[in-house]
């Protein structure tokens, strides 16, 4: 087999097996680089033909070991997740309201298109599903793991389904020898969020075995809303007392629409009980509607987490035996169990849910009822926000891997071939439970008629007809937070476990996958050996999700939802060419060309071909342009195709409003807007508690349903990279890459949402789209409205990978500089298949960065090293806070947003920084002690109103402080 090695060669090389220095693509120097006569053929990601010259055509770097301890983050995600090619976090741990069989874990989102289209590998194999085709990444101990490589190109024609934008490789640790243990604590400056772990790697082998053993345990506290000005309130600690952030449903509980004392409103007014007084007399209570602010309203953000807590314990083995000098066996055998808390404020109950009704006029606890003498008795409607039980979800899931495989070389005549055979299963097993939600019929009994017994004690029923304790327990809701009442909230164990309901949730899937390749090189041509890959997989997906028995049948305040459940097999087979062209010519020292194609069938929606091209040429040895064209395809998912339908209070954007609406400008869309709203000149969208929503958009005071599509075709893609990599002889030490990047997804799996159903309806005319909802026929606010999801649409983004390498060896040290810049220049999208429909940009809005990038500075010097990190963000735009009373708030007021013509008034939200130091020392006795701060100027990112990614007016990315933390590592 012909090999050549140069000194660009050598660089990407030593930069791909010996590591990187950052978190770029980092090239190490030509001259430190092993000698390739000691290295076997290796496999890089992005093709599975092994070669010495791991120089490809697809953009690809590493994080190496040293890499990983280099840095202040205690979690395979948050290490990937700083990576400048990155997106935003699908979901986010500052984002507590997230529900479903996801929330809990942490996903790797490339290039903001999604997490379900970049594909994680761990040693070239697919990490496990959720039935929505999500990888947990934080299955993984970050300890176990020897480097990891990311393929920033599509790669369906190798890897199959979802590596559209790009692909992790996670190559976990083998061959280690001796026993290796690590402590690892820090916080954050303001004494929360402690995160503690602890593991313990251990190795043994000789001539014919390697055993490779890392266990793990991981800790990390909560930090909560009300100890950050950004999620103090939802208007941030700048606007404490503007009136979004209160909730008209407390926890003092209140009467509404009562046309009692004081009260001239044609509708009614709303009253609360004045502390201490007996709640059954209706002289005890004041109007809340005039008074707003007198402790009869409540901040939700002061229940919840900013940054939820988890647990992780993991374990994982990696066997390897040589059978023969020519046959070997490896097994790699994985366990997690990762534990998640999140909480949220408790439910803000009111008496129009379903299934509740109003306070009965025969309850002893009604003060305007019959009971009490009241002139005019009457069933009073009420609120309550259940402080006593804040509604908390815990995920426990455990998961497992198993990998066994075969693999060996032959020869036949000169040719050298590498072979491979095997199986791979994974499972994930969730259990989930959630407290703090009411059972419904329970409350309604509660809130029925009631009685004074014989016994001094309030009871269901009458007195002629007793309902008993163990069918019903009376509750008044109108006895505030904190007071200790026979029938209150406050203290009552009994009373609480009869209306708070525990619900569990359990979930499993399971991915069963048979392969085999083989690899090597077919024949010699000119310029070198035409190498090629070829390969089968058989590969089946399970999985179920299943409510609670409760939930299912929406007997409680939390989300109805159904169950899902259903699999799928796919069949595929790929084949892939390496074919040198040109070499050691004048201007053309390598000139290679590599080809791609899979075919995959489904046995849901049939087959699909994909393929890849790709080129190097080397003008010269200090050189290489690169370039690659791709298609690929996403499946669709478990869920996708047979989820239960569920219910969800989403967040939407109502055209119809008169304030943050379209038809405040467009006479078509009041028009169309008039059609279904009587009152739509003055029409407001309103939102929980029935008020008029304070910003563009908010949350729907009526659950809406969405669910499956078992119609849904695979989206499909096209990618395009064109790239520079230099290593000029003349400066010693440094490299740099210059990759342009241009991927295009159609026919996307949407998740069809609220706003952009009400958007086609009035904005776009589309009529069909309009009988997706109904209006309430008086208020005209959305009722009902199912959404799902469909093929539609495309996405489209196009940007810039920039790296820049350099090292000096001096006589004071090592020092090393390595810069990674990722510059987006266009991001859109259209959620329609409507040609004429103008696409939406979100490039530099919200969370879609237009750069980013880290610059890494390190200093060497015999037993000491630090480093320097910088993490760049972009600034961004988005819509104003309310304009009226924030003026200083929007820096384009009356001004047309640029990514959407119906908004307007946006913000320039400015750029940030953060930056991380790390000190380190090598102790004589075999250990390593690291110091660091991650943020060390303990610096906020902008607030943001439009919550990106977050529960928050702060986008879920950044830092929220100062994180010091303290490595120590024995060696034995």
């Amino acid at each position: 087999m012909t090999s050549r090695i140069n000194v660009l060669g050598q660089a990407i090389r030593y930069a791909l097996v010996a590591g990187t220095a950052g978190l770029v693509a980092a090239p190490a120097m030509a001259q430190d680089a092993p000698n390739p006569t000691n290295l076997d053929r290796i496999e890089i990601t992005g093709s599975r033909i092994r070669t010495v010259d791991v120089e490809t055509a697809q953009p690809v770097f590493a994080i190496s070991r040293t890499d990983i301890e280099r840095q202040g983050f205690s979690s395979v995600a948050d290490i990937l997740q700083n990576v400048t090619a990155m997106g935003s976090p699908t979901i986010s741990r500052a984002n507590a309201l997230t529900a479903g069989e996801n929330a809990g874990g942490t996903y790797i989102d490339m290039r903001n298109l999604g997490t379900q289209r970049t594909l994680v590998l761990v040693n070239g194999k697919r990490l496990g599903i959720s039935t929505s085709g999500y990888q947990d990444v934080s299955t993984l101990p970050v300890s176990a793991v020897e480097r990891i490589e990311v393929l920033k190109d599509g790669a369906s024609a190798i890897y199959g389904s979802d590596a559209m934008a790009g692909v992790v490789n996670i190559i976990t640790r083998g061959n280690v020898t001796g026993v290796t243990a690590n402590v690892y604590h820090g916080q954050y400056s303001e004494g929360d969020g402690a995160r503690d772990r602890f593991d313990v790697v251990a190795g043994w082998s000789n001539d014919r075995i390697s055993l490779t053993l890392s266990a793990e345990h991981a800790e990390e506290k909560g930090v909560w809303a009300r100890d950050r000005g950004f999620s103090q309130y939802g208007m941030t600690d700048r606007h404490p007392l503007d009136s979004s952030n209160w909730t008209t449903i407390s926890q003092y509980g209140q009467i509404t629409g009562l046309r009692g004392p004081g009260c001239t409103a044609t509708a009614g007014c709303g009253y609360s009980l004045n502390r201490g007084s007996d709640p059954t007399l209706p002289g005890n209570y004041h109007r809340t509607d005039t008074t707003p602010f007198t402790g009869d309203v409540s901040n939700a953000n002061d229940q919840m987490h900013v940054m939820y807590p988890l647990k992780r314990d993991s374990v994982y083995f990696d066997g390897r035996f040589a059978i023969t000098d020519s046959i070997n066996f490896r097994t790699e055998l994985g366990y997690n169990e990762r534990e998640s808390t999140r909480q949220i404020a408790g439910y803000p109950l009111q008496s129009s849910t379903a299934g509740v009704g109003s306070m009965s006029i025969n309850s002893y606890f009604n003060p305007f009822g019959n009971q009490h003498g009241y002139a005019t008795p009457t069933a009073v409607a009420w609120n309550r926000r259940t402080w006593e039980i804040p509604r908390v979800t815990t995920s426990n899931l455990k998961t497992y891997r198993a990998v066994a495989s075969f693999d060996g070389s032959f020869d036949i005549g000169e040719r050298y071939f590498d072979w491979e055979a095997g199986y791979q299963y994974n499972r994930n097993e969730l259990e989930s439970v959630a407290t703090g939600n009411l059972h419904k019929a329970r409350v309604a009994g509660g809130v029925g008629p009631s009685f004074l017994n014989a016994q001094g004690q309030v009871q269901c029923g009458t007195a002629a007809a007793p309902i008993s304790f163990d069918v019903c327990k009376p509750w008044n809701p109108l006895v505030a937070y904190g007071v200790t009442a026979p029938n209150g909230l406050y203290g009552n164990d009994e009373l609480q476990a009869w209306l708070f309901p525990e619900e569990t949730t359990k979930g499993r899937t399971t991915s069963k996958n048979f392969f085999a390749n083989i690899a090597g090189s077919i024949f010699t041509l000119p310029a070198g050996d035409l190498g090629f890959a070829f390969g089968v997989e058989s590969r089946k997906e399970e999985g179920k999700y299943t409510p609670d028995a409760l939930a299912q049948t929406g007997a409680t305040t939390n989300l109805a939802a159904g169950p899902t459940g259903g699999d799928y097999t796919v069949n595929e087979a790929y084949l892939e060419l390496n074919i040198p062209v040109l070499a050691d010519l004048p201007g053309a020292k390598e000139l290679t060309f590599n080809g791609a194609t899979r075919f995959s069938d489904y046995d849901t929606f049939g087959n699909t071909l994909n393929s890849k091209f790709g080129f190097k040429w080397k003008p010269i040895d200090s050189l290489m342009v690169r370039g690659t064209w791709a298609e690929g395809f996403r499946s669709p998912t478990i869920n996708d195709l047979f989820g239960g339908g569920s219910e969800t209070f989403a967040q939407f954007s109502d055209p119809c409003d008169t304030v943050f609406g379209s038809s405040r400008t467009s006479a078509e869309v009041r028009a169309r807007c008039s059609r279904d709203i009587a009152s739509a000149a003055t029409f407001r969208q309103l939102r929980q508690g029935g008020t008029p929503v304070t910003v563009a958009t908010d949350a729907t005071p009526v659950p809406f349903t969405s669910g499956s599509n078992p119609t849904l075709t695979p989206e499909t893609s096209k990618s395009k990279t064109l790239g520079l990599v230099w290593s000029p002889g003349f400066i010693q030490n440094f490299n740099a890459s210059l990759d342009w990047w241009k991927i295009r997804i159609d026919n996307t799996i949407i998740a069809d949402t609220p706003t952009q159903i009400l958007i086609d309806c009035y904005e776009q005319g589309i009529d069909a789209r309009c009988s997706r909802f109904e209006r309430d026929p008086v208020t005209g606010i959305v009722t009902n409205l199912k959404f799902g999801n469909r093929n539609a649409g495309f996405l489209e983004t196009e940007g810039y990978d920039l790296d820049l390498n350099y090292r000096m060896d001096t006589d004071f040290g090592k020092f090393s500089l390595n810069s990674a810049t990722t510059y987006v220049s266009s991001n859109i999208y259209r959620s329609t298949n409507d040609a004429s429909v103008v696409p939406t940009p979100t490039n530099g809005i919200g969370s879609g960065f237009r750069v980013r990038s880290n610059l890494v500075l390190g200093w060497d010097l015999e037993n000491f090293g630090m480093s320097w990190t910088a993490r760049y963000y972009s600034g961004v735009k988005e819509q104003c806070a309310n304009i009226a009373l924030y003026p200083e708030e929007c820096s384009d007021p009356n001004q047309y947003a640029p990514w959407y013509k119906g908004s307007r008034n946006y913000n320039e939200r400015g750029s940030v920084t953060f930056h991380d130091l790390q000190f380190r020392y090598n102790l004589p006795w075999e250990a390593t002690v690291s110091v660091g701060a991650n943020n060390v100027f303990d610096k906020l990112g902008p607030i943001m109103y439009s919550k990106p990614n977050s529960a928050f007016s702060y986008y879920g990315g950044y830092d929220i402080g100062r994180f010091i933390y303290m490595k120590y590592q024995q060696r034995f």
